[in-house]
């Protein structure tokens, strides 16, 4: 079993499900006793939350380079950046290690590919939604991304920051996301992303009739095909 590198704590809510994941699903491919071996380094969010809404973004690529570093030298054998919004500095903290990057969004496209999902609706924080290094990169792909409306995204990522990164879940704030679900669906989407690791603590798949794809399970669910000699 390869040893996988976890970059996490943005937020440490959705790390401890990449973690509780990560070891389910090996444990439920391999069987007994067995866990996944992983080398998690966790940052503080507070840093990587102010630089991210000053627009830092190359001071968050310094941190989280050398995070990657760091696992790297533990004996990681691949990195997972535990978060979709900071994959914007993916390439930086590529460069940065002389091992394999699973990228969130490439794992999400195999996804949609194999249910035959060519259009599909992202959620995320307003960095993910707007910015074009995830939308792109799954456009790179074939697949269509239509984004919500410019105040439903004010509110998915007030939601997101005010709200889920603090471990607080509100049943209006469900119920205002799910309507925004329904509103991508209705203007075409056949799925829709969570594209943000912390959404999954909101909405399940079983809150609505509409394909939800949950990036943190997907992301998960491709570093443990890697440690077991998966792709």
């Amino acid at each position: 079993m390869k040893t996988i590198g976890l970059i996490g704590g943005m937020s440490w809510e959705s790390t401890q499900t990449y973690y509780r994941l990560i070891n389910q699903k090996v444990r439920d491919e391999v069987g007994g006793f067995h866990s996944a071996k992983l080398v998690l380094y966790s940052v503080d969010f507070a840093e990587i939350e102010t630089l991210q809404h000053q627009g830092e973004w190359e001071a968050t690529a310094e941190i989280l380079a050398s995070a990657g570093r760091m696992v790297e030298a533990a004996g990681a054998e691949c990195v997972v950046l535990c978060t979709n919004t900071m994959h914007k500095v993916a390439p930086q903290i590529e460069q940065a290690v002389s091992i394999p990057f699973l990228h969130i969004a490439d794992a999400t496209a195999r996804a949609l590919q194999a249910d035959g999902v060519s259009c599909v609706g992202l959620l995320g924080t307003k960095f993910t939604m707007e910015q074009p290094f995830y939308c792109e990169r799954l456009e790179d792909q074939g697949i269509q991304v239509i984004v919500p409306d410019e105040p439903q995204r004010e509110l998915i990522h007030s939601v997101i920051y005010n709200e889920l990164c603090k471990g607080t879940v509100k049943s209006d704030s469900k119920a205002a996301y799910l309507e925004v679900v329904a509103s991508l669906a209705h203007r075409g989407a056949c799925g829709v992303i969570l594209g943000c690791t912390e959404i999954g603590l909101l909405i399940q798949g079983a809150d609505t009739a509409v394909n939800l794809y949950d990036t943190t399970e997907i992301h998960a669910e491709q570093a443990v095909q890697f440690a077991l000699g998966g792709v």
